[in-house]
């Protein structure tokens, strides 16, 4: 257990606490947040009866607290983990449903001899397990469940399928075989009569609500009025990331209203002006009342993925790299921070989502017209290889209005990445027989379950329990625990989910114009200006970097492919798309920074090479 807690120090810098009785250990690093000094883990009830450690934050605690001590129950310390404990204590674990907050947790009944373990609602906090040859194991990071006898770092073919055509990989499965995730909302018991699943909680995308958009709009208003001071309990230094984007802003805004001090916000730009938001951030902090620090950051972004691959135990996406960078700068100062993540997968603020309608709008055009005429016309606009261009999207236009319902929407989720065809002409010896499933029928059933008639609700369902929960939150979860700093997320609080998810599809998209009901928010608080703008984030020139200063390190990847010497990739196939990609015949930029990541990952984890050495590698393969 020890040596498990060791390898978590990042997660919890403040302390360690142990417990063992002979049937189970129990370990936890703490990062002290509520309650500094009484609030140490692994904590028990006064009879002994349950011991829990915990990861996360219980906002409505006070409310909770408050109902157990009017049925007699006495606390100890002021900490949300006695919370959390005394209510499962008296309660039972069904009583989670009353809880909101970020959360995993493991509680361990000394009478029923039974381990109890949950995970928050939409995924803030993970929770792995496995079976090891010393018994069942869990962690809230898999590089804790590596260290133990036994556990070998062994690659899931059949999750490597289904991440190179998502990104993410779907349901428990992990890219280690064997090593699994607890899903949100669920918790799972077990004991000597084995191991039980329950599901407490799942989203629910279906229009509810009959009220004005003015009522609305005053109802969204108080909820963040109420929701957002809740997520400021701390007893250590507290601030929020502003990349001066709307949801980040929104919660700048109420975080600012609702603190007795001026907020500490943090914001990163890049030099690039045109891929900089760091103008747009300055002006929402000097409206917030802030005490705004700003950084240009110019990362590295080839030489920082073996460190992000190391902290997500995954391949990682380039937008892990904004939220490493600021969680870096911001834990200089603060140990806790909000941010705005949840926004766009709860109010539909992503391009897709209008895409499919525009999508739809082309396919009415006769196909012999847009197959004739239209597409040969399309084939010829030059791409510029750049964020978003006019020759992308026009392509995926195209291509999009072949299909609708949810074959369209999932082939737009692997249009930038690996479809079934593409990965039969990638994959060879083991890995083809993971193929067997193609890997979009995998979401058909999150799709067709999803209760809304709409499409934009369907897609919102799905992408809110996969892309969220198994590829946004995670990174943000890692990158910025990476450098011990606690991110919470208001809009992911369940009472704003829920809001978001009973809303008609009209208010989050309306003419055009995405995330409709926040922006509406912002335009009130911040005015026109910065609440119409485009959506631009925090991006990098990653098409034309893999042809210029990339461009040695992709051709020795070729050369020194893990995967291809692993027989699991066909080095003809990674050729060709490098070759279009460096000649500006295709944009594979997605594809390669997959493969790059891939290769990296393999490194990291499969062959256990520290950090430093795959640094080395890739500064000689950039050089050579």
């Amino acid at each position: 257990m020890r040596t498990m807690t060791l390898r978590l120090v990042h997660r919890g810098p403040d302390d360690e606490g142990l417990y063992a009785d002979g049937r189970i250990a129990l370990g936890v690093r703490r990062l002290a947040v509520i309650d500094i000094e009484h609030g140490r883990q692994p904590m028990a009830t006064d009879n002994g009866q349950l011991v829990m450690v915990y990861n996360g934050e219980i906002y409505n605690q006070h409310l909770l607290r408050q109902d157990l001590q009017a049925r007699g129950v006495r606390f100890l310390t002021r900490s949300d983990t006695e919370v959390l404990l005394q209510q499962i204590a008296f309660f039972g674990v069904d009583s989670l449903r009353c809880v909101e907050g970020m959360f995993a947790f493991a509680a361990w009944s000394t009478e029923r001899q039974e381990l109890i373990l949950a995970r928050d609602w939409l995924g803030q906090k993970s929770l792995y397990w496995a079976d090891t040859p010393i018994g069942f194991a869990f962690a809230s990071e898999i590089k804790a469940l590596l260290s133990l006898p036994g556990v070998t770092p062994d690659l899931d073919l059949e999750a490597l399928s289904h991440y190179m055509s998502f990104r993410y990989l779907p349901g428990e499965s992990t890219f280690f075989r064997g090593i699994n995730q607890l899903r949100p909302g669920h918790v799972m018991t077990v004991g000597r009569g084995g191991r039980r699943l329950e599901e407490l909680w799942r989203p629910d995308y279906q229009p509810k609500v009959t009220r004005t958009e003015s009522d609305l709009l005053e109802e969204l208003d108080e909820l963040l009025t109420t929701v957002v001071p809740e997520h400021l309990m701390s007893e250590v230094p507290l601030g929020c990331l502003l990349s001066g984007g709307i949801d980040s802003s929104l919660i700048s805004h109420y975080a600012g209203r609702a603190s007795d001090t001026p907020l500490r916000t943090f914001a990163i730009g890049v030099h690039e002006a045109g891929q900089s938001e760091l103008p747009w951030a300055r002006r929402v902090a000097s409206a917030c009342g802030a005490h705004h620090t700003e950084s240009l950051v110019d990362p590295d972004l080839a030489l920082l993925t073996p460190r992000m691959v190391a902290s997500l135990e995954e391949p990682v996406d380039p937008f892990g790299a904004g939220v490493y960078a600021v969680s870096e700068v911001a834990r200089r100062h603060v140990t806790v921070a909000l941010g705005g993540d949840g926004g766009d997968e709860l109010f539909a603020g992503y391009d897709r989502y209008q895409g499919q309608r525009l999508a739809q709008l082309y396919s009415s055009i006769p196909r012999p017209i847009r197959h004739g005429m239209l597409r040969p016309a399309l084939a010829r606009v030059p791409d510029s290889f750049g964020y978003k261009s006019l020759a992308a999207r026009l392509h995926w236009l195209d291509q999009m209005a072949d299909s609708g319902g949810f074959e369209r929407f999932a082939e737009s989720l692997c249009h930038l990445r690996f479809s079934h065809e593409a990965k039969q002409a990638l994959f060879c010896g083991p890995a083809a027989e993971a193929l067997k499933t193609d890997s979009s029928e995998l979401l058909r059933t999150i799709y067709d379950d999803a209760p809304a008639s709409e499409v934009l609700d369907r897609m919102l369902h799905v992408d809110c329990q996969t892309r969220l929960a198994e590829n946004q939150l995670p990174t943000v979860d890692r990158m910025s625990m990476a450098h011990s700093l606690e991110l919470r997320s208001p809009f992911l609080d369940r009472r704003v989910a829920t809001f978001a998810m009973q809303l008609p599809t009209s208010l989050k998209l309306r003419r055009g114009r995405l995330k409709y009901l926040p922006r509406m928010l912002a335009a009130r608080h911040f005015g026109q200006e910065i609440a119409l703008r485009p959506k631009q984030g925090f991006g990098f020139p990653l098409a034309l970097w893999l042809r210029g200063p990339l461009r040695g390190l992709m051709l020795r990847l070729l050369d020194e492919s893990r995967f291809v010497a692993a027989g699991l990739f066909r080095r003809e196939a990674l050729a060709t798309m490098l070759r279009e990609h460096l000649d500006g015949r295709r944009d594979h930029n997605y594809r390669l920074w997959m493969w790059f990541n891939l290769e990296v990952f393999w490194r990291t984890w499969i062959e256990n090479d520290p950090v430093e050495v795959t640094e080395a590698w890739i500064q000689a393969a950039r050089q050579g």
